[in-house]
């Protein structure tokens, strides 16, 4: 019985030994491991989006490797084939002209649209025309009041006459060698003074009349009988409107300053009237606005010019890139991978129509359509819908 107390008593001394031996060497790895796992919870939030982007270029390569795959499959199973057989619908494209438009908003303008108002202010004693009305240049559109003047004119009247029979008088001495020659001049100073004074007042009443600058249309009559009329008004009295010259102006970006020039064809859209017209440019302003980094230009309207009116709104469309015969695709029909754009194209082979990537190179683009500079001919067969989900040989049918 003692024997076998001492034999258990070694047994356990060994076993922690030998546990305390283990550990021991285990220690060391324990602490590599441990340091290893802090250093790498340390560094993983620094190349989270490296490592995302990562990630999506694998995907992007898988799904092309999957499609590659699913098509090769199609072409050698002939279970596959009855069965991934998709349906597209195709567009045979040809060479057409490709324009690249400058939009911007402009408004239709008279080259002789004129705020009236009146030289001299005050009341409004008579109004000799209303809205509508032609009129021609120096017509009296409103007089202001001038009775003072009149009375002055009035008064001045008699004055005149008395002086200029006087100097008749003594002009006809004169010429006979009678009388003096101070009397003479005295005659005719005082003639000439009173036709100077009437002269003035004639002018003063002149200015109380608005008259028309221009030939043209009544567009507006601002003012009222017994209304008091200023030059200092923000209201114009009247505005006259010749409609015989028309143009549209707009405002261009500076970006722009090189590209648009006075003879470039511009489409001009007007809303209002659903209707476009062809024109050219007429004018372009050279000083740059140092506020907008804007300039005006301007597009002569010919023909019938009864549909337009002033301030309506225009868009102008400014050709600044033509292209005379070159494919042009929907934007939305063009995929892109790893920095190369492409589209499928429908390709007969025997009894089959297969799917073909075509690699294709891309000029300007404008209202949705592409210009395609190489990649497809004449009479190729572009897939236009289903394309998403194509892959290169895969069987289609349209």
């Amino acid at each position: 019985m003692q024997k076998l107390l001492i034999n258990t008593e070694t047994l356990t001394k060994n076993t922690m030994t030998t546990n305390l031996t283990k550990y021991s060497i285990m220690k060391p790895a324990i602490a590599i491991i441990l340091s290893a796992f802090i250093l790498a919870s340390c560094g993983s939030g620094k190349d989270k989006k490296a490592e995302l982007e990562k990630l999506k270029t694998k995907q992007t390569n898988l799904s092309e490797k999957i499609k590659t795959l699913e098509a090769e499959i199609a072409l050698t199973d002939t279970t596959a084939k009855t069965l991934k057989v998709k349906d597209v619908v195709v567009s045979e494209v040809q060479p057409a002209v490709f324009r690249h438009f400058i939009e911007v908003q402009g408004i239709v303008d008279a080259d002789q649209n004129v705020n009236v108002l009146p030289t001299m202010p005050g009341k409004v004693i008579r109004i000799n025309v209303k809205e509508g009305d032609v009129v021609k240049t120096g017509q009296v559109l409103a007089e202001i009041d001038h009775d003072l003047y009149i009375k002055q004119l009035n008064s001045l009247q008699p004055q005149i006459d008395l002086a200029k029979d006087a100097f008749t008088r003594q002009q006809r001495l004169w010429d006979q060698k009678i009388g003096s020659e101070m009397q003479y001049l005295q005659a005719k100073a005082q003639k000439e003074s009173l036709e100077k004074q009437t002269e003035t007042i004639r002018e003063q009443i002149d200015m109380h009349l608005i008259k028309s600058p221009i030939n043209g249309t009544v567009d507006q009559v601002g003012i009222k009988v017994g209304q008091l009329a200023s030059n200092m008004s923000m209201e114009p009295s009247f505005r006259v409107v010749n409609l015989g010259s028309l143009k549209v102006k707009g405002e261009i970006a500076e970006a722009y300053a090189s590209k648009v020039k006075v003879g470039n064809n511009v489409m001009l859209h007007f809303p209002d009237l659903n209707k476009d017209v062809d024109a050219k440019i007429s004018f372009t302003e050279r000083v740059i606005d140092p506020l907008t980094r804007t300039f005006t230009t301007e597009a002569r309207l010919a023909g019938d010019n009864a549909d337009y009116h002033p301030n309506m709104i225009a868009i102008l469309k400014i050709i600044d890139y033509e292209n005379s015969s070159v494919i042009s695709l929907p934007i939305n029909v063009i995929q892109s991978s790893n920095n190369e754009s492409f589209v499928y194209v429908a390709v007969v082979k025997g009894n089959r129509v297969e799917a073909k990537r075509q690699v294709i190179t891309i000029g300007s683009t404008y209202n949705g359509q592409a210009e395609i500079l190489s990649g497809l001919a004449a009479n190729d067969k572009v897939v236009v819908t289903g394309q998403l989900d194509l892959a290169d040989g895969m069987l289609i049918k349209f």
